[in-house]
């Protein structure tokens, strides 16, 4: 990534960043703009993120500056692509990591060819139900308030679209993937919903957001990497 100057900050910029695992979206942007403040002696920028990333997942943050946060909504309905892997024979509430597992199941009868096999049911346009543990509104309140006070809440399906859906591995009871989708999957509620078709549990256990459109997480750099960059000790 090239530096950049005060006024090309001011002016748009459009910076790749790989978010460290555990950080959130917010605290990226709080670092990117931090820096960007420190280092020009900046009372206030503009910047924003185009498509949140959960907390367990890492990967590419497209992070917008100055007049260049109009085009947010714009990167933000980019196809985009992600790996990652499914934990089968074991369900969790959030679909994730975030919450303990709640139910086991047995893959005895889950084969190599079963798992391949059954991506062909979510490739194409589906109806998706996204996890309660989300942050998507319903009356005013987000899903995941209502999950954290055991409240139940009905979800309403959204058709998305996945374009590829591949299994780059296996090593039951783990299988790792590609998948290059609409905006509005939710990688957690394929993982879900796949384990379900094969008569078993699942979740994911790990993501990484690889791209947006045409932007890379292979010409990304971290926050504290942005701040090297920037702020050298």
């Amino acid at each position: 990534m090239d530096l950049n100057s005060k006024e090309e900050f001011l002016d748009g910029q459009v910076l790749l960043i790989d978010k460290p695992l555990e950080w959130s979206s917010f605290q990226a942007v709080s670092s990117i703009k931090w820096t960007i403040r420190k280092k020009f002696n900046l009372k206030k920028i503009k910047v924003g993120h185009a498509g949140t990333l959960d907390p367990l997942a890492t990967g590419l943050l497209v992070i917008c500056t100055g007049r260049f946060t109009k085009k947010i909504p714009e990167i933000q309905g980019q196809t985009k692509e992600y790996t990652g892997t499914i934990t089968l024979g074991a369900t969790t509430p959030s679909y994730d990591l975030e919450t303990e597992i709640d139910q086991e199941y047995n893959t005895g009868h889950i084969s190599e060819e079963k798992i391949r096999e059954t991506t062909s049911q979510f490739v194409g346009k589906i109806d998706q139900k996204p996890p309660i543990f989300s942050a998507l509104k319903k009356d005013g309140k987000r899903l995941y308030e209502y999950a954290r006070e055991g409240q139940e809440v009905v979800i309403k399906t959204r058709e998305v679209e996945i374009t590829t859906f591949e299994i780059t591995s296996i090593e039951m009871p783990r299988v790792h993937f590609r998948v290059v989708c609409s905006k509005g999957t939710y990688i957690r509620s394929l993982a879900h919903d796949f384990g379900q078709a094969l008569g078993s549990g699942g979740h994911l256990s790990e993501l990484r957001r690889t791209k947006i459109g045409l932007y890379n997480v292979n010409n990304a750099v971290t926050p504290p990497e942005f701040r090297a960059m920037y702020l050298p000790e």
